[in-house]
């Protein structure tokens, strides 16, 4: 069996379109089948090398190696052949109404209370009137003729049984005027000639379900089984590849891990808990297409960050030593690691620890004589979590200072910040030397 994902490279993957990727490639392997990369780029004017690029190196960040990789801009004579066959069984007519009267006439029949349907007027023109209207200058886009008699039927895996009456639809563009193939002809014949046994995708895809599978037909192509599930929304509205939502890329570049997306990806809008998984080889044992439901799933970034944070905080440095580096902390050493992992929502993060506990800052210093006599009172000896509250008690005791007037000039002194990570877990990492010319006011 094989399953394909196909993103059209005129921008940026998003949470939604990477999702579907995961669940065609957690099928495929559930199945022992393969999953196809086809990158659908008839569209030369607005397919871009760059978000090629980019949809590749999304997949890999997040695990997925493609068996095979196709190009629709490798293929355009194959549609070239659909097309005169669709020709030759009358399937196919050009029409010649401009895009404003076709405007006028969906807007007359809108206000007349009819269903915007196109009215097939172009099946009663003569070659005379043909002939006018390209001497006029007018080139053609050109139509599938539906059945309308037919009611267009599928068992889906997950939306169960669905039934379109075509009589009700109008006849999809199949060839627009400057001669570009829209959406519809190309993936049909893809998924015939590269047998595509299963498609799963978004429920926005469910019409055009409708209407392929006549097409399927018309090229007397085997039909793939079809499976839509839920979009994901924000609370704003639909997800888009270019508004309302971060890329993929965003959110890689935020310091979260691959294996938190693909748990989220993988479990929400199903029966199973939304939980980190280890690997996506256990994605793969724990999926099952009837686990997923119909409703449509709400994404918040938090819910990924959740996630994260939970995978970090388990995480060995062996794990994360690479991933480290790759963001310019290759000084980082287990013991800072095991230190800080539990206070951490992403990699990130690190870097805030690491500035305050090990590079030079010049710490703020309100009350020099405040300062002098906590630094007197710092523990001798190997720190740690305890460290903290054994100083600040010393020192409270002897100054009589609480609350947020104890804590507060202590923190900028030790951190030149009002606010960060817990001091409890960086003073041990800050060490006594440091902390002692931070309080002395100087520069370390």
């Amino acid at each position: 069996m094989l399953t394909r994902f196909a993103p059209s490279p005129t921008g940026y993957l998003h949470i939604g379109n990477i999702r579907t990727a995961l669940i065609c490639y957690l099928y495929a392997k559930s199945k022992g089948g393969q999953f196809m990369l086809r990158i659908d780029d008839t569209d030369t004017q607005r397919s871009e090398e760059k978000y090629v690029d980019a949809i590749n190196q999304d997949l890999k960040w997040l695990g997925i190696s493609p068996d095979r990789t196709e190009r629709q801009s490798a293929r355009f004579a194959r549609y070239d052949a659909a097309i005169e066959k669709l020709k030759a069984d009358g399937r196919l007519y050009p029409c010649y109404e401009t895009q404003q009267e076709l405007d006028m006439k969906r807007k007359f029949q809108m206000n007349q209370g009819l269903p915007p349907l196109y009215d097939r007027s172009a099946l009663n023109l003569s070659d005379e009137q043909k002939s006018k209207y390209e001497a006029e200058g007018r080139t053609p886009h050109w139509r599938f003729k539906l059945d309308q008699d037919k009611v267009s039927t599928w068992e889906d895996e997950i939306r169960g049984t669905q039934k379109f009456e075509m009589r009700h639809m109008s006849d999809p563009i199949l060839i627009r005027e400057n001669g570009m193939y829209t959406y519809m002809l190309p993936s049909t014949v893809d998924d015939i000639e590269l047998g595509v046994t299963h498609v799963l995708r978004g429920e926005d895809h469910v019409s055009n379900t409708a209407i392929q599978l006549q097409i399927f037909d018309a090229l007397a192509g085997t039909r793939p089984i079809f499976a839509h599930n839920s979009l994901i929304k924000t609370k704003e509205g639909k997800l888009s590849k270019r508004v309302g939502s971060q890329s993929v890329g965003d959110i890689r570049d935020s310091g979260i891990e691959p294996m938190a997306v693909a748990s989220f990806l993988a479990k929400i809008g199903t029966s199973d808990s939304v939980e980190i998984r280890e690997s996506l080889e256990q994605l793969v044992a724990e999926f099952d297409i009837s686990k997923f439901g119909r409703a449509p799933t709400i994404y918040e970034t938090e819910d990924i960050e959740r996630l994260n944070s939970k995978l970090l905080h388990v995480s060995s440095f062996d794990k994360v030593k690479e991933e480290l580096a790759a963001i310019g902390l290759s000084q980082i050493d287990e013991e800072f690691w095991l230190a800080v992992r539990s206070n951490i929502g992403s990699l990130q993060d690190v870097k805030e620890w690491w500035q305050i506990c090990k590079e030079v800052i010049n710490p703020t210093i309100e009350d020099e004589e405040f300062m002098q006599e906590a630094a007197k009172l710092l523990p001798q000896g190997n720190w740690n979590e305890e460290t903290w509250k054994n100083w600040t008690d010393a020192v409270k005791e002897r100054t009589g200072r609480k609350g947020k007037e104890l804590f507060m000039p202590l923190r900028k002194a030790l951190t030149a910040q009002e606010h960060g990570p817990e001091l409890k877990m960086i003073l041990p990492l800050i060490g006594r030397e440091r902390a002692i010319a931070r309080l002395n006011g100087q520069a370390a």
